[in-house]
């Protein structure tokens, strides 16, 4: 591994620890991380385990978005779990398809989180259908009938294509 890899390896898993909490970002980027630097200001941009994009650091305010994959390593690699909001069955659907989740669906949600934070978004089953930028705090999610509670970024495509496989060989 070259200095620069080693430097910047060690930098995400830093800001990884600073968004998600401490010792996520060994457990949520492993040794064999891909880290891909933009091509004009040469700063880390993606982060890749085994070919699958697992995260982007945002330049705007140099935090990671995560892709479900990336968000289902985080809450394997989180402790004590945190930054995430579960919904209504009836409604996962929808959020994996890519709508937000309004605070009326809102089953349980994670009491520390802030407004503008990344969040994972679970199912009934708590599993993770999609990923998405928190409008509301977790207190005001459970209390709050009306609002957008989370802007859904990146829904579960995935889980929707085995549906709809489901669908066509019954």
């Amino acid at each position: 591994m070259s200095n620069k890899t080693s430097n910047a390896l060690e930098k995400i898993r830093k800001i990884a620890d600073y968004q998600f909490g401490k010792r996520v970002g060994e457990r949520l980027f492993p040794e064999n991380v891909t880290i891909v630097f933009s091509k004009r200001t040469r700063k880390i941009r993606y982060v890749y385990l085994n070919g699958t994009l697992l995260a982007t650091l945002k330049p705007s305010n140099g935090l990671f978005s995560l892709t479900i994959e990336g968000a289902n390593r985080f809450m394997k690699a989180s402790k004590s779990k945190r930054l995430w909001v579960q919904v209504q069955e009836e409604t996962a659907v929808f959020v994996e398809k890519g709508s937000d989740v309004f605070a009326r669906h809102v089953i349980n949600a994670d009491e520390e989180i802030r407004p503008g934070e990344e969040v994972v978004i679970l199912d009934g089953q708590r599993r993770v259908i999609a990923v998405g930028k928190a409008m509301l705090s977790g207190k005001e999610m459970r209390a709050f009938q009306r609002g957008i509670a989370v802007k859904v970024r990146r829904g579960d495509r995935e889980k929707i294509k085995k549906r709809k496989e489901t669908i066509v060989d019954e």
